[in-house]
């Protein structure tokens, strides 16, 4: 008997207690970057709590905090070009849930965790499955800022709707199967030996033309040379020579010294 006594007078103190401490408690701190989703039996209320000290009913009213700080959430997506090729990328996302519609947000879709596994990693890939497939696989890489500019924006409207903010939007990494890989990597090596190639080509035809006119430029000379030689100038030059002494030939006649006149075949 005295037992039962004893439990129950337990019972009652432990009641005792937890009503105080409930009674004790009628504030809620909303830390620095969150907001307070405030509930009246369990109904969200239109007032979104910021940051600091509230006076809440205890029982009546809960509080759900909600971080509206930045976050980067990375997510691997894989899509097919419009050449069907097997893009691979990695995109860093970085959102924040707009602080005024906490609320709303919280009512519609949850808590963080909810936000990204129902609303932004969906919407990632399927924008990106989307963007991509309108661009041939060179162009990922030729075109990757205007592949992100337009992901940025649809990203931006789409997530708008569920009340969630990007701030940036990166992608860190764009890879192409292995195939296609060595594909691109064969086409560059034969384009390189290609201009290699033309180039050998070039440098020869331009040294060949340089040969060319050389030889024209060496046959103009012997030309203007041979058309200036007069046998005036070649007498003049023979003359300038000339150290004096008429050349003896011995004929079978008798010896005689050569004429200069019949030397330079002058008439």
């Amino acid at each position: 008997m005295k037992q039962l006594k004893f439990k129950n007078n337990a019972s009652k103190i432990t009641a005792f207690f937890f009503l105080i401490t409930i009674l004790l408690t009628p504030f809620v701190v909303v830390n620095a970057g969150e907001r307070g989703v405030l509930m009246q039996f369990g109904k969200v209320q239109k007032t979104v709590i910021g940051e600091g000290l509230h006076i809440i009913i205890p029982i009546v009213n809960t509080v759900k905090k909600i971080s509206v700080k930045i976050q980067k959430q990375e997510i691997p997506t894989e899509a097919s070009s419009k050449d069907l090729q097997d893009i691979f990328i990695d995109v860093a996302l970085n959102w924040h849930v707009i602080p005024e519609e906490t609320n709303i947000m919280f009512q519609e879709i949850g808590d963080e965790k909810d936000i990204i596994d129902k609303i932004i990693n969906p919407a990632i890939e399927e924008i990106i499955k989307a963007v991509v497939a309108n661009y041939k696989a060179e162009e990922i890489v030729t075109r990757r800022a205007e592949l992100k500019a337009i992901f940025d924006a649809t990203l931006t409207a789409r997530l708008s709707e569920y009340h969630v903010a990007v701030d940036d939007i990166s992608l860190v990494s764009v890879k192409f199967s292995e195939k296609f890989s060595a594909a691109v990597e064969a086409k560059q090596i034969a384009e390189q030996d290609a201009k290699r190639a033309d180039f050998i080509a070039l440098k020869a035809a331009k040294k060949a033309e340089a040969q060319i006119n050389l030889a024209k430029g060496e046959a103009e000379i012997n030309r203007l040379l041979r058309d200036s030689l007069t046998n005036d100038i070649l007498a003049r030059q023979v003359i300038e020579k000339w150290d004096g002494k008429l050349p003896l030939v011995i004929t079978k006649d008798t010896p005689k010294f050569l004429n200069l006149n019949e030397i330079l075949k002058l008439k």
